[in-house]
């Protein structure tokens, strides 16, 4: 493995505004001096764009009271746009990039499949070529590609924990199908143009100022407004969650510490190539994890001491597309870069109810 300081290095974060890559460009801020970041996102509507704002204004606050003499840029744009991605990387030349710009989402992959080909196809082959193309005008190759993949990737895979050892041809939405794609190209360009690369498959990522799409902040939204939460596959469902604080750490470890790049006997590249689990390790059974936010909701006053949970709950079947379980064998992030998850549910699940009582409530 190749050690990698991050001192004086240009970093590209791709869907700066989103919840992952936001909170990666927060802990740089603060972790790394003189550090030259470069965001994109194209702040689309998939979910309320106030939050992604917010989240930008976040970065803004931590660069304008930056101590470490690092700077902050930010570009409204699609990766999709070839001429755009092109244009930065002539530009900034950046020595490490993270990917984290995706349309996510299982359920809506079902109904909006054209919003998959454009973000996690053409935009990551966009990426690639320009990680390719990196050293033509200036000789300053990327050092390290570090890209987000999903736990989607294994389906209906019974065997757990999940290892990036098991077969994973089998995905069971488009969703899956982009991130196993990503992961496949990635190995292509590695393989073919000595590109160090290294996926994180994510497995259920929550926290403060998180996506509304997911189940913890749609259960909130909903239990505000009085509605009725719907419990899928009659509450036997566990799902691996990761606090965003983890997932983070997790990324900022592997951008330090690139797969090497050596020759085979055949004098040809041995693709410097890997993929990790990233997640909790500590699968969590859904009626667990709802019991566990109500009691948080109580306590942070997003709802009333008196409310009657029962009466907005219901059991449902199954949804298509969706895993009965995730769970994330991370013993080989923990062997390479030291990673080891710290915050356990109720913590983390506390923090986000206390920032949604101050973003929504107060």
């Amino acid at each position: 493995m190749k050690k990698i300081n991050l001192e004086n290095k240009t970093i590209l974060v791709t869907g700066a505004a989103g919840f992952i890559g936001a909170n990666l460009v927060l802990k740089l801020l603060h972790e790394v001096s003189r550090i030259n970041i470069v965001g994109i996102d194209n702040m689309n509507d998939y979910y309320d764009v106030g939050i992604k704002e917010w989240r930008l204004e976040e970065i803004k606050t931590k660069a304008d009271d930056n101590s470490t003499d690092s700077s902050w840029t930010f570009i409204k744009g699609d990766i999709a746009d070839k001429e755009m991605v092109d244009k930065i990387f002539s530009q900034y030349h950046p020595d490490i990039v993270v990917n984290l710009a995706a349309q996510a989402g299982v359920r809506y992959s079902i109904t909006n499949p054209d919003a998959y080909i454009h973000s996690n196809l053409i935009g990551f082959y966009n990426i690639l070529e320009a990680c390719r193309h990196s050293g033509d005008d200036s000789g300053k190759k990327v050092e390290h590609l570090v890209y987000a993949s999903s736990s989607s990737v294994y389906g209906g895979n019974k065997k757990v924990p999940f290892s990036t050892d098991d077969k994973v041809d089998n995905p069971v939405s488009l969703y899956a199908a982009t991130k196993k794609s990503n992961e496949l190209m990635a190995h292509a360009y590695s393989k073919l143009y000595n590109i160090p690369s290294t996926g994180l498959r994510f497995f259920t990522v929550y926290g403060p100022a998180g996506r509304p799409d997911m189940a913890y902040f749609g259960f909130t939204n909903k239990l505000l407004k009085g509605e009725t939460i719907k419990i899928f596959n009659y509450g036997n469902c566990r799902r691996d969650f990761t606090y965003i604080d983890d997932i983070v750490e997790g990324i900022y470890r592997v951008m330090q510490g690139a797969p090497d790049q050596k020759n085979g006997e055949d004098g040809l590249p041995i693709p410097p190539y890997a993929v990790y689990n990233i997640g909790g390790g500590r699968p969590e059974n859904l009626l667990d994890f709802v019991d566990i936010l109500q009691q948080e909701l109580l306590n942070a006053g997003v709802l009333p001491k008196d409310y009657n949970f029962e009466a907005h709950k219901e059991l449902v079947p199954m949804q298509s597309g969706d895993v009965p379980v995730t769970y994330a064998d991370t013993t080989a992030l923990e062997r390479d870069y030291g990673y080891r998850p710290s915050v356990d549910l109720r913590t983390g699940l506390r923090n986000f109810a206390e920032w949604y009582k101050k973003f929504y409530i107060d």
